[in-house]
Order: C-alpha cells, then sequence, then structure tokens
C-alpha cells in the first residue's frame, strides 16, 4: 500500500498548493486588527498588509510606537493606544475598531455559526425515535454479513426484526443467535415469485401498523475485471440482484412503509461514487446512488426518509478473496487468443495477487457499517447518506470531489498494466 499513500501524499500536496494559493478578493475593502505593533512582528506585518492595499487597524502600546507606525505606512493605516492588560483599554479599543468596521461581517461570525451548526447536528441525531419495540424492521440479505449482524443488532434493541435470508440453512443459524421476537423468510431478490410471497409474508405481520424500516442489503460482487472480459450475462447476474432486487422489492413494500411513515435503507458503495474496476458491481451501486435519490425525493411528501450507506472495503463475501480471484480467472478463461495476447500473463498474476491480498485490506469491524444502518432507523432525524469506514471517509469519498483527470491518473499509476499498453 506503500504507492497508494505515496501518491495520496503527492495529490495531498498538490490540492493543498492550489488551495493555498487561491487569495481572497477584494482586500482593499477588509480591515484587519493587530495588536503589538510598536515594533516587531506586529510593526512588520502592519506595514506589510497597508503595502497589500488592505485595512489596518493597528493597536500599539505608546503613542510614541503608533507615530513611528504611521510615518511609514499610507494613510489607510488608523492606530490606537491599547493596554491589554487593562479591561478598559480593550473595551475602548473594541468599539474604537467597531466604529470602523461597521456592519462587515467577520470571519469569527462564520466560524460561531458552524460551530453552531455541528452542536445543533448532534443534538437532532442524538434525537431517538419512541416505542422501537414496536416497529417492524425488514432487512434482506440476512444470512451472512451486514444484514446478519444488523438483524442481531435489532433485536437486541427490543425490535421486531423479519430476516430474509437466501437459504433455510442461514435463517436456521440467525434464529439460533436471536431472541423468538425475529422471524425469518427465504427470499431470493431475483425472482418476483419470491419477492410477491415474502411481501406478503410482512403485510401478514405488520398488519394496519405498517412497515417502519425495509433495509435492501442483499447483494453480490460477481465478476470484477477489465469490461472487454465481460459478457452481458456476467454483468446483467450482478445487476439483477444488486439493483433491480433493490427496485423490485422497494417498490412491493414502499406502501407499507409509507402507511408507518418510516424508512428506507439503501445499501450503496463507495464504489457507487468510484468506479475502480470493470464489471456490474460499480454500475450496480452508481444505480443504487440514482434510485434512492429519486425515491427520497418523492417519498419525502409522505413523511417516509431514505438514507443511503457507503461502506468501504469490509471482510465480508463480497470482499471474499478466494471467490473474487475464482471469477477473474474464469473470465480470463472465457475470453479470445487476442484478448490474452494484448492484456498477458503478467497482468492476470498482478491482478490475481491483488485480489487475493484484498482481505487483508479490508475492515473487520462490521459494526462500523450496521451502526450507520440502525441509525438511520432509530434517530428522529437520519442522516442522507452515511460513509462507514476510515477509508470511504478520508480516502474514497474526498477522492470523488476531485477533478477526473487527477482520479484518472491515480487510478493509472497504481494499477496493474497490460503487456501492450502504450
Amino acid at each position: 500500500m506503500w504507492l497508494y499513500l505515496l501518491a495520496l501524499v503527492g495529490l495531498w500536496n498538490l490540492l493543498r498548493l492550489f488551495r493555498e494559493r487561491k487569495v481572497v478578493s477584494h482586500l482593499q475593502d477588509k480591515y484587519v486588527f493587530i495588536t503589538g505593533c510598536d515594533s516587531g512582528f506586529g510593526n512588520l506585518l502592519a506595514r506589510q498588509l497597508d503595502r497589500r492595499g488592505m485595512r489596518v487597524l493597528a493597536a500599539c502600546l505608546t503613542e510614541k510606537g503608533a507615530e513611528q507606525l504611521r510615518s511609514k505606512t499610507s494613510d489607510r493605516l488608523e492606530t490606537v493606544i491599547l493596554d491589554v492588560t487593562k479591561t478598559e483599554s480593550i473595551v475602548a479599543a473594541t468599539q474604537w475598531v467597531k466604529e470602523r468596521v461597521g456592519n462587515r461581517v467577520m470571519w469569527l461570525y462564520l466560524l460561531a455559526l458552524v460551530g453552531l451548526w455541528n452542536l445543533l447536528r448532534l443534538f437532532r441525531e442524538r434525537k431517538m425515535v419512541s416505542h422501537l419495540q414496536d416497529k417492524y424492521v425488514f432487512i434482506t440479505g440476512c444470512d451472512s454479513g451486514f444484514g446478519n449482524l444488523l438483524a442481531r443488532q435489532l433485536d437486541r434493541r427490543g425490535m421486531r426484526v423479519l430476516a430474509a435470508c437466501l437459504t433455510e440453512k442461514g435463517a436456521e443459524q440467525l434464529r439460533s443467535k436471536t431472541s423468538d421476537r425475529l422471524e425469518t423468510v427465504i427470499l431470493d431478490v431475483t425472482k418476483t415469485e419470491s419477492i410477491v410471497a415474502a411481501t406478503q409474508w410482512v403485510k401478514e405481520r405488520v398488519g394496519n401498523r405498517g412497515l417502519w424500516g425495509l433495509v435492501n442489503n442483499a447483494g453480490i460482487s460477481g465478476h470484477l475485471g477489465p469490461n472487454e472480459w465481460m459478457n452481458k450475462q456476467n454483468i446483467a447476474s450482478v445487476l439483477d440482484v444488486n439493483l433491480l432486487g433493490v427496485i423490485e422489492v422497494t417498490l412491493s413494500t414502499v406502501p407499507l412503509v409509507r402507511k408507518a411513515r418510516g424508512r428506507v435503507v439503501n445499501v450503496a458503495s463507495i464504489a457507487g461514487r468510484l468506479s475502480f474496476c470493470g464489471g456490474g458491481y460499480c454500475i450496480s451501486k452508481y444505480g443504487v446512488e440514482a434510485f434512492s435519490d429519486s425515491l427520497r425525493r418523492e417519498l419525502s411528501y409522505f413523511g417516509v426518509k431514505v438514507a443511503i450507506v457507503e461502506p468501504g472495503f469490509f471482510r465480508t463475501d463480497v470482499t471474499n478473496g478466494v471467490t473474487l480471484s475464482s471469477n477473474f480467472q474464469m473470465l480470463w478463461d472465457q475470453t479470445s487468443s487476442e484478448v490474452r495476447e494484448v492484456y498477458g500473463e503478467n497482468y492476470l498474476a498482478s491482478y490475481l495477487k491483488m485480489l487475493n491480498g484484498l482481505d487483508q485490506r479490508c475492515n473487520k469491524d462490521l459494526s462500523l457499517v450496521t451502526d450507520c444502518m440502525e441509525h438511520a432507523l432509530t434517530s428522529c432525524h437520519p442522516r442522507t447518506r452515511y460513509s462507514a469506514g476510515w477509508d470511504a471517509k478520508f480516502f474514497y469519498l474526498p477522492m470523488s470531489y476531485l477533478p477526473t483527470f487527477l482520479v484518472d491518473a491515480l487510478f493509472y499509476w497504481t494499477s496493474p498494466k497490460p503487456e501492450k499498453a502504450l
């Protein structure tokens, strides 16, 4: 990972250099109040800013120091006598400054506003929904990973969990670790008849109360690799689960969620912000982001809140290195001899090595993701988006806001190169 770190540091320094070279406009209208201007740093800074055309208000301890400073500067610069050890002197100087700056907004006000907003946000987000023991939550993909942990987590909170599993074995294992409140149903999100049956099952349990929470968590990684190696089915099989499954389950259960004025939580990914590989996975997560955005706006009229969870790399079945490597090898085997010649054996070996080492780079603490899901379901004021994991917060999410050419360059530098690359 040293190459990634080096690239990140270089990118950060470029961004920092660009940001720091950007200068505030209309400096001639800006007032600056400086203490200790009789000599030293304060004296030099006052003269320096005066030369830049700024409105300098210089506080000196003695009249002699003030006179000497005025003699070396323009008429814009004004001085006041200030002894910072005396309250009455500070009050008088503050009033003198206030008379000159008038009603101009100062940076201190902006800083106070930002601090106040963060305090308000913290207070709002800590306010929890009441009567959680009466709330029903339907979660897909509960055989393992995030869905399994969330089901157990919400069960411990006393909520009425309706857990959808793909296999009976997964359902049995989950029931063995939870209370009698939790109920399971078998659901294959790629089959309409399975979704219809599961929706009816949910409807029978929630009754007139409606469904408080829907968590679309079921997902697969499928085949990851160059798009050129894929066929339509390789991509469609992932979209059927990760995108079309999310859409169909949501459309089937939305009337129940609307009745409860509840929540929809869709699990996307940082791969819905940055497309870092070919195949259906990134496409599906971009689709989940778009679907969630439109759904949120539509359902806001009915008091329903829609949240998107964007995890970074976590150790689940989706990031299983053995499975991903096997699928990648399968793609290689199905490509033409021409494609294999263009990419070369070294490319295959480098990519397989990267996939096999993915497990070691993934975060093991899945609760960082499920805590986001829980907050989206239980907070009176949930967030629109949750970035889970340090890599998502401080690497992938910031990178998604960078200019495209910088992101492209970073991927170019750090990705395996085909043998016939120019």
